[in-house]
């Protein structure tokens, strides 16, 4: 049974895929390219995700990791540039506040599945490896936090911040991670893809810090 559920959760994420990519072959590309800022050519649109350059093919909706063009495209990945040139405010701009998940505008229901499935394994994958942590940080580009055992300041899109605060464990307590967002970004997609951009910022820590 697990392993039927596993291929109709596939199926499924496939169909969303597909959807999604013939949503985005019918948007305006030049408007979005104004909308949001990016570089646009004959060929694609391209933005800066967590300090990684992307295209997005205007012919099959094909997504490419520029620094690392064989790396699979994750599927939060692909829904949070998706829907976020389908759900973004008209004209999206950062807060410059960076708050908990709890006071981002209209996440409140997905506050238990952030925690179990984000912070929780976040900060059981890391415990003990504060100094792959802060060489992660280094790697993307982050602005250092003096909180905590290993902090920073992660650019989800240029301007948009997340903040990644992490403690190691000790005799007394285990290891506990929080992230902070910016208060505006349910302005930019929709506020179940808040919970993507945390999933993807713990996987490209981790891959930066090669756990």
């Amino acid at each position: 049974m697990k392993d039927a559920d596993s291929r109709q959760r596939g199926g499924n994420y496939d169909a969303v895929r597909a959807a999604w990519r013939q949503r985005f072959l019918s948007m305006d590309h030049e408007s979005l390219a104004e909308r949001f800022h990016l570089q646009i050519d004959a060929d694609g649109l391209y933005l800066t995700y967590f300090s990684h350059p992307y295209s997005i093919s205007r012919r099959d909706a094909r997504i490419v990791r520029l620094d690392s063009p064989g790396a699979p495209i994750g599927f939060n990945t692909e829904m949070n540039f998706f829907n976020m040139f389908h759900y973004a405010a008209a004209h999206p701009a950062p807060a410059g506040e960076l708050v908990p998940f709890r006071k981002v505008k209209r996440v409140y229901p997905f506050e238990a599945a952030y925690t179990r499935s984000i912070l929780q394994p976040f900060a059981q994958r890391f415990a003990g490896h504060v100094p792959g942590l802060r060489r992660a940080f280094d790697a993307l580009h982050a602005r250092p936090l003096a909180q905590g055992d290993a902090g920073g300041r992660l650019e989800i899109l240029p301007g948009l911040e997340l903040a990644v605060t992490f403690w190691d464990a000790d005799d007394e307590f285990p290891a506990q991670a929080n992230m902070l967002f910016d208060a505006n970004i349910t302005d930019y997609m929709h506020e179940e893809n808040v919970v993507c951009v945390a999933s993807d910022a713990a996987e490209f820590l981790s891959e930066a810090a090669q756990i």
